[in-house]
């Protein structure tokens, strides 16, 4: 639709300046160039009618769809399962299982944060001896964190409450 408008408007302005540029005196000159004028804008009009038909000729069509019957696989028939009994039947056990206890390798027992006495005074720490016997996984805790002091009973290890603290490790509550 645009091109159809735009075309006519070309073949308008060729027209009118053809017409337009006419010297004032009449004679052979004025009739020759509207002649001319005449016969741009035809041209023009039969490119445009050109291009038309052709695109009205252009029609795509798609293809006739192809239908091809359904397909389907015979019916297997199995031959009849003859139900023998077992040697070892399974038994039933009423009981649910119960479910794997999730174990936080981060929790520290509570009876082993404990508070000695050092010469600088009261030092509260988890006691080394105390997380072997009631925590698994000692080996895991952080080499940094354990602290060697000095008591009257003798040389203690154990580990730094705000070293693991800060490491991850927090109090089992209960």
């Amino acid at each position: 639709m645009y091109r159809r408008f735009i075309a006519t408007i070309a073949a308008a302005s060729i027209a009118i300046t053809a017409i337009g540029a006419v010297p004032a005196h009449a004679g052979d000159r004025d009739t020759v160039r509207a002649l001319a004028a005449i016969l741009g804008v035809a041209v023009v009009g039969k490119i445009i009618h050109d291009n038309n038909k052709k695109k009205k000729q252009r029609v795509h069509r798609q293809p006739a769809p192809v239908y091809a019957p359904p397909y389907s696989t015979p019916p297997r028939h199995r031959p009849p399962q003859i139900h023998q009994p077992r040697h070892n039947p399974p038994r039933y056990n009423p009981q649910p299982r119960p479910l794997p206890q999730h174990v936080n390798r981060k929790l520290l027992p509570k009876q082993c944060f404990q508070s000695f006495d050092t010469r600088r005074g009261k030092v509260r720490m988890f006691g080394e001896h105390c997380l072997q016997r009631n925590f698994r996984h000692v080996n895991s805790l952080p080499r940094n964190c354990q602290y060697k002091f000095g008591t009257p009973n003798g040389l203690r290890t154990g580990y730094e409450a705000r070293c693991l603290r800060d490491a991850g490790y927090r109090l089992a509550r209960g």
